[in-house]
């Protein structure tokens, strides 16, 4: 009997890449991104308690380049993390599990995202962020 090693486990490497498997590993990241975006909101009300420096300070962040560019990803993976969650609420009652609707339904969460996003920068570029 030949001594060879047995096959590992497939992995990432060894599939082709399909909208299915980026959607499932953005659809954890964005929650990760989630989470850590939720530690900025709470950030930002701590220093909306501490008073009108801690604030200016905190908005000073916000508004400098960096910041828009944090919360603009912050926003897309916001509107991701939603449309993919309302798709998979869709497939808990059994419904899009065909390959075709499976692949639509991915890339319809991935271009959702995409243009809520946009409308939601649209809005406050338009209007500067006032509510």
């Amino acid at each position: 009997m030949a001594n060879r090693p047995r096959p590992l486990s497939p992995h990432l490497q060894v599939y082709r890449w399909q909208i299915q498997m980026a959607t499932s590993i953005l659809h954890r990241a964005t929650g990760i991104v989630l989470s850590v975006g939720a530690l900025i909101i709470a950030g930002g009300l701590l220093a909306l308690m501490m008073g009108p420096e801690s604030w200016n300070c905190f908005t000073t962040h916000a508004g400098a380049w960096y910041g828009k560019v944090i919360l603009f990803g912050w926003t897309w993976c916001f509107a991701y993390h939603l449309c993919n969650g309302i798709r998979h609420i869709v497939q808990d009652f059994a419904i899009g599990y065909a390959k075709a609707t499976f692949i639509r339904s991915s890339w319809m969460s991935v271009i959702g995202s995409l243009v809520i996003t946009a409308l939601v920068w649209a809005y406050v570029c338009c209007f500067g962020g006032a509510a």
